[in-house]
């Protein structure tokens, strides 16, 4: 099975997410999202998977957040969709995708379920 993670190194969760497959002998395809963000289509597409809302997924303590105004609760998920497109920083994670099924690794046992 094909396992791909949507890592940030610096993060914690994503850094233990990422070590939790490898110690369980998966090498998954790693993408860094902030050097290689997904475009809205995959955003969409990982959503569905999750099963959740746009505002569900979006990291609401950073700048982005507060200064683009995504607080507001009449923004659609079309426009907070492309909100995390143009600033993927905006995105939680990390995110795995395995099997056609997805996992938000918060905690990093949460993808367990999907392996």
């Amino acid at each position: 099975m094909s396992v791909t993670i949507y890592h940030n190194p610096r993060c914690g969760k994503s850094r233990q997410t990422l070590e939790l497959l490898r110690r369980r002998g998966i090498e998954p395809t790693v993408i860094e999202y902030l050097k290689t963000p997904p475009d809205e289509a995959a955003l969409k597409r990982m959503l569905g998977l999750l099963g959740m809302p746009a505002r569900a997924l979006m990291r609401t303590k950073e700048k982005e957040y507060k200064e683009g105004g995504l607080d507001d609760p009449n923004l659609d998920d079309d426009a907070l969709i492309a909100a995390m497109v143009a600033h993927p920083i905006l995105i939680e994670r990390p995110i795995v995708l395995a099997g056609g099924k997805a996992a938000l690794g918060r905690p990093p046992e949460n993808v367990l379920k999907i392996l």
